[in-house]
């Protein structure tokens, strides 16, 4: 099965040696997201909220560049260096997202690069309904 590999300019660069997202057949992987300005490639200022917004907005422009949409997520790891900001990453991601939800899991973790708050990885499928 023949790899693509996904990169836009609407999400932010890669940091490391690691691409956008890579296309498998009717998959899609879309490597962690973190809240960059795809402009500037520095971390947004803001709490939380902010944080978790452009992270969305991050992730559904490499979502668009593969042909997809936010929809098209059918399962999120959300990455969070304290989860007491698990309710307000929750009540965004209800305003960002559909029912039917996608799966998900949420992680505590120690730190993440450049100091972001929640970084969010997501595998997307391509495949047309039937």
């Amino acid at each position: 099965m023949t790899r693509r590999i996904i990169q836009t300019d609407q999400a932010p660069a890669a940091i490391g040696p690691y691409s956008q997202a890579v296309q498998v057949g009717d998959l899609a992987f879309i490597s962690g997201q973190i809240p960059l300005d795809p402009a500037t490639m520095t971390l947004v200022e803001g709490d939380i909220a902010a944080q978790t917004r452009q992270v969305f907005a991050n992730l559904r422009h490499v979502c668009i560049a593969t042909g997809g949409e936010l929809a098209s997520i059918c399962k999120l790891t959300i990455f969070l260096t304290d989860l007491c900001h698990f309710a307000t990453v929750n009540d965004i991601m209800a305003e960002t997202f559909a029912e039917p939800y996608p799966a998900r899991a949420a992680v505590g973790v120690r730190e993440l690069p450049r100091g972001a708050m929640v970084e969010v990885e997501a595998i997307l499928s391509l495949a047309e309904d039937t």
